[in-house]
């Protein structure tokens, strides 16, 4: 399962079931967990963690420094969960000391070209389009949708299902079950196709939208308006999802 042509340093420790393409290069201080493929010319590098039953494309490179000029050479990691589709040429830095390692979760597809800076983490269930740049340590929440060619700025945040319009740039916060779009990027409604796929009942989106016509379009203060929303929406593990995403945001929110 692993082709001659293949370098594997010799104090790289690969799970069983593991496919390793021609060209391949796994460097030492690597693990590299169970049923992962591994296509020829990929770069595993020093510090990278796989999971198990990854495929990983031709051109990927996982664990590559940060391109973070305060990086000293500090022992970090790159990790990397199971089940993740990680195509052509997408790179996946280390972390540096401020967190110490890069997380992408579970059963995630990282189109081509997709870069993940460091310290970086993302969740699970997530799409992220081709081209689209993740400065450093930002959070993308669970069943994130984020199209092609996004750029998106340090430190920032976006919630669970998500849905971000391709070629967007953003230096706020993005809260959960939106759509964002249009230039400059703003709140476009809710991501009502995508929660009515994901299971989620008719009263639960009408909670939610209603609370985004108050953050979005009651003419309040984000503070007032989140106020309002405690004492008028049915409580939920939605809705204080929700609250609790916007009261924790230190760069604020998409307007």
């Amino acid at each position: 399962m692993i082709s001659p042509l293949a370098y594997i340093h010799p104090e790289a420790i690969i799970g069983e079931n593991v496919e390793i393409g021609p060209f391949v290069y796994v460097d030492k201080n690597v693990v590299i967990g169970n049923n992962n493929k591994i296509m020829p010319n990929a770069n595993i590098l020093y510090g990278s963690r796989i999971g198990n039953g990854n495929t990983i494309f031709p051109g990927a490179v996982i664990g590559a420094i940060p391109q973070d000029l305060k990086f000293q050479g500090e022992e970090t990691l790159a990790i990397v969960g199971d089940n993740n589709l990680i195509r052509e040429n997408v790179t996946i830095n280390r972390g540096t000391a401020a967190k110490g390692k890069t997380v992408v979760g579970n059963n995630n597809l990282l189109m081509e070209g997709v870069h993940v800076a460091h310290d970086a983490i993302l969740g699970n269930g997530c799409i992220i389009g081709n081209s689209t740049k993740m400065a450093g340590e930002i959070i993308i929440d669970d069943n994130a949708i984020i199209s092609g060619a996004v750029l998106m700025h340090q430190f920032c945040r976006v919630g669970s299902y998500v849905m971000i319009q391709g070629g967007s740039r953003f230096s706020k916060d993005i809260p959960p079950y939106i759509i964002a779009g249009r230039e400059p990027i703003a709140y476009c409604g809710i991501n009502i196709i995508g929660l009515r796929r994901r299971g989620f009942s008719n009263e639960v989106i009408e909670n939610i939208h209603n609370a985004y016509r108050i953050i979005y379009q009651g003419g309040l203060n984000i503070s007032d308006a989140l106020n309002k929303i405690e004492a008028e929406i049915t409580k939920s593990p939605e809705i204080e999802y929700i609250v609790n995403f916007i009261r924790s945001s230190e760069r604020g929110i998409i307007k």
